[in-house]
C-alpha cells in the first residue's frame, strides 16, 4: 500500500500549532513562529497553547476539539505538533480523520506524536517525523533545513558516517516507526503499525536498559523483525541502568534481539530526542544503504 501524501506547503499557507500531549506556553512557541514566516508561511495558533490541565494542554476534550478544528480547516496545510510528552494516546481514539482523508496535510512531530504517525499510517498517509516549535531554538540547522525541504516538497536524502556496529546492507520499502516507548505502547492497538517489507526507525529518551530489552523483545514477539528491510536507530539518548548493571548498552541489546536477521541496520542516526533532529517522511519510500564508510537514507 502506498501511502497518500499531503500537498507540498507553498508561500502563504497556514500552518496551525497546536498541544496534543503537555501543556506549552505561547511564548515557547515564539521561534516557531519566526521560523515559519521566514519561510513565507502564516500561522495559526491553536487554542491548547497556553490551557493548562495539570500536565496536559487543556483536557482531552480540549486537545481533540483544536486538533479536530486543524484538520478541518481548509486554509490550514499542515498541523504542527507543540511539543511531545504524554497525551496523544488519549484523544486519537476520539479524532473523526473522515474530512482529512479526503485531502491529507502534513502532521509534524515526533516523541509522543508518534501516536498519530502510527494511526495515520494504517490510514494511509505520510507524516512527517521531525522537530517540533519546542525545539527549534536548540535544532540544528542541518534538522530545520530538512523539515523545511519536507514540507516544500524538495528532495530529502540524509548522509551519515559509519558507525562501528552497523550491518551493512541494502533495503527498501516505506519508512516507519517512532518513539520505541510509544510503539511498544501501541501493540495490539488499532493503531500499532505493520512492518513487512518495510523500514523501521526507532528512537527512546530517558529509558532503562532492561526495559529496551523489554520493548524489543516485544516487538520481536509480534512479528517486527521477521520481513523488515532495513532497521534505523536514532538517538538512544539519556539511557539509565539500575545499581546491578544490565551489562549492555541500549546499541547491544538491539543487535542482540536482531541477532538471527539479516536486514542492514544503522546506529546513532541524526534523528529523535537530539538537536540535530532531521526530518523523516514515515510512508514514504526510500534507499536505504549501510556501508563500511556512510550510511544514506533517501526518499524516493
Amino acid at each position: 500500500m502506498n501511502s497518500k501524501q499531503p500537498q507540498s506547503l507553498q508561500q502563504g499557507d497556514l500552518v496551525a500549532i497546536v498541544t496534543t500531549a503537555r501543556k506549552i506556553d505561547r511564548e515557547d512557541i515564539q521561534k516557531a513562529i519566526e521560523l515559519l514566516e521566514s519561510w513565507g508561511l502564516n500561522t495559526v495558533v491553536g487554542k491548547t497553547i497556553g490551557k493548562v490541565d495539570h500536565q496536559f494542554g487543556g483536557t482531552d476534550a480540549d486537545r481533540i476539539t483544536d486538533f479536530q478544528q486543524a484538520m478541518n480547516n481548509d486554509a490550514v496545510k499542515a498541523i504542527w505538533c507543540a511539543r511531545g510528552g504524554y497525551g496523544t494516546v488519549r484523544i486519537i481514539d476520539a479524532l473523526d480523520f473522515s474530512k482529512f482523508l479526503t485531502n491529507p496535510k502534513w502532521v509534524i512531530g515526533f516523541s509522543d506524536v508518534t501516536a498519530l504517525h502510527s494511526h495515520l499510517h494504517n490510514l494511509g498517509t505520510r507524516t512527517i517525523h521531525g522537530l517540533m516549535p519546542i525545539t527549534v531554538e536548540s535544532s540544528t540547522p542541518e534538522a530545520i533545513d530538512s523539515l523545511k525541504n519536507s514540507l516544500f516538497g524538495n528532495s530529502l536524502k540524509h548522509v551519515v558516517p559509519c558507525e562501528s556496529q552497523n550491518k551493512y546492507g541494502k533495503g527498501d520499502g516505506e519508512l516507519v516507526g517512532g518513539n520505541l516507548s510509544m510503539l511498544y505502547s501501541l501493540l495490539g492497538s488499532t493503531s500499532a503499525i505493520k512492518t513487512d517489507g518495510k523500514i523501521l526507525f526507532i528512537e527512546d529518551l530517558d529509558e532503562y536498559l532492561y526495559h529496551i530489552d523489554r520493548m524489543m523483545m516485544n516487538l520481536k514477539r509480534n512479528g517486527y523483525f521477521d520481513n523488515l528491510k532495513g532497521l534505523i536507530v536514532g538517538g538512544m539518548t539519556k539511557m539509565n541502568d539500575n545499581t546491578i548493571p544490565f551489562g549492555k548498552t541500549a546499541e547491544e541489546i538491539i543487535l542482540d534481539n536482531i541477532k538471527e536477521f539479516d536486514f542492514p541496520v544503522c546506529f546513532n542516526f541524526p534523528a529523535g530526542h537530539l538537536k540535530d533532529n532531521r526530518a523523516l517522511e514515515f510512508g514514504r519510500e526510500v534507499d536505504f544503504v549501510v556501508n563500511k564508510t556512510s550510511t544514506t537514507l533517501k526518499f524516493l
